[in-house]
């Protein structure tokens, strides 16, 4: 059960680089160098992603491997903001996290399976 949670994290990891890394990184390259960039690092991403979802079926529903993908994405995106972009939680990027917490609990509590 854990590891579709792993690989899902790691993903994320790859996702968020590949998505945001290039803002910081190639502001001033070429907008093909960005895409280039971006989508060899979204191969690690894919590399990952599939055999997570694939694995992370057997135990959850599809419903909640997207609520659990989101919480995993605003976690790591949290990470990423502050630690590589320096920029600052806000009160509504907490408010957002709660919202996401609810959805969890919305989302796990239901009995799918």
């Amino acid at each position: 059960m854990f590891k579709p949670i792993i690989l899902l994290l790691i993903s994320n990891i790859f996702m968020t680089f590949a998505w945001y890394g290039h803002l910081k990184d190639l502001r001033s390259a070429p907008l093909w160098i960005a895409i280039i960039a971006s989508w060899s690092i979204a191969f690690f991403e894919y590399c990952f992603q599939v055999p997570a979802n694939r694995i992370g079926s057997q135990y959850f529903s599809l419903p909640q491997l997207k609520v659990l993908q989101e919480i995993i994405t605003m976690l790591v995106f949290a990470g990423f903001s502050v630690g590589y972009m320096k920029m600052p939680i806000t009160r509504n990027y907490f408010l957002a996290a709660m919202l996401l917490a609810g959805a969890a609990y919305l989302i796990f509590s239901e009995k799918t399976r």
